[in-house]
């Protein structure tokens, strides 16, 4: 069993979870990274606080201390608008610090925001495709199904 702790974006603090949590059910998405016979199991789940992401210095602490062994920063942060500008700095930081991985991503990015975003000179500028590259290379049914 793999215990993950999932941080999202601040301007969705009051995001249920809904894509998150069935991207981790199905294992698609970041969750593509798992066995698919590989149990997840949530053991925190909160925002970076808002920008410039204050959470993200304390939180990674409560989600280890609940057994995480991995956190996700959730695909908001990928297909928000803007995306996360600290995103490549929140991953550096947590692995640095806390020394347990990150993966950007949670559920895989919807077909009408893959196709929105790549129309914007911001995506390439920020050079998401090589950050996120594994949430755009899912089954295009898949991505669709998320929109």
């Amino acid at each position: 069993m793999k215990k993950i702790g999932i941080i999202i974006c601040g301007r969705y603090q009051n995001c249920g979870g809904g894509k998150c949590l069935r991207a981790m059910r199905e294992h698609v998405g970041g969750f593509a990274l798992y066995p698919k016979d590989e149990e997840l199991q949530l053991v925190g789940y909160s925002y970076c606080g808002g920008c410039p992401g204050g959470n993200v210095e304390y939180v990674p602490q409560e989600m280890i201390k609940n057994g995480a062994e991995v956190i996700h920063l959730a695909t908001g942060m990928v297909v928000g608008y803007p995306p996360c500008p600290r995103l490549s700095h929140f991953k550096e930081f947590i692995e640095s610090y806390y020394e347990v991985p990150v993966v950007i991503g949670t559920h895989p990015i919807p077909m009408k925001y893959l196709i929105a975003h790549q129309k914007l000179s911001f995506w390439e500028k920020t050079d998401m495709f090589s950050i996120a590259e594994h949430l755009m290379k899912e089954d295009p049914a898949i991505m669709k199904a998320y929109d």
